[in-house]
C-alpha cells in the first residue's frame, strides 16, 4: 500500500482483521491501478482468492483513476446487497474526494462488516 504511510497501512490492516472477526467474511483491499477494465480487474482479484472467494469481499480502489469497485462472493452477497455496497461505495467516494483516503477506507470496511452482521 504505497499511497499510505506505515501507520495508516497498519490501521487499515487492523480494520480488515476486525471486519473479518466481526462477520466471518474474508476482506481484501487493493490500492492501485487496475490492469484492463476496473470491474473485470476487481473480479479477477476476487477470483484469485480461490476457495475463500465465496465468503470474500474485495475492495479495489484506483486512487489515481478515482475509481472504486466492491466485489462480493456468493455467500457474502447473501449478507451484503448490491444496494448496501453501492451506498457504502458512495460514502467512501465522498471521503476520498475530500482527500481522506484512510478515513474512507476505514469507514467502508467497518460499514460493510456491520451490514454483513455478526459472525454466523
Amino acid at each position: 500500500m504505497r499511497t499510505l504511510s506505515a501507520a495508516q497501512a497498519d490501521d487499515v490492516r487492523q480494520a480488515l482483521r476486525a471486519a473479518e472477526r466481526r462477520c466471518a467474511l474474508r476482506f481484501a483491499l487493493f490500492l492501485g491501478s487496475p490492469v484492463g477494465g476496473r470491474r473485470h480487474f476487481a473480479e479477477r482479484l476476487h477470483a484469485a482468492l480461490d476457495e475463500e472467494a465465496d465468503d470474500a469481499v474485495v475492495i479495489m480502489v484506483d486512487v489515481r483513476g478515482r475509481a472504486l469497485e466492491i466485489v462480493t462472493g456468493e455467500n457474502a452477497r447473501r449478507r451484503l446487497s448490491d444496494a448496501s455496497c453501492r451506498l457504502t461505495a458512495m460514502s467512501m467516494a465522498t471521503a476520498f474526494s475530500a482527500g481522506d483516503l484512510v478515513g474512507g477506507l476505514l469507514y467502508g470496511i467497518g460499514a460493510l462488516a456491520e451490514q454483513a452482521g455478526a459472525r454466523r
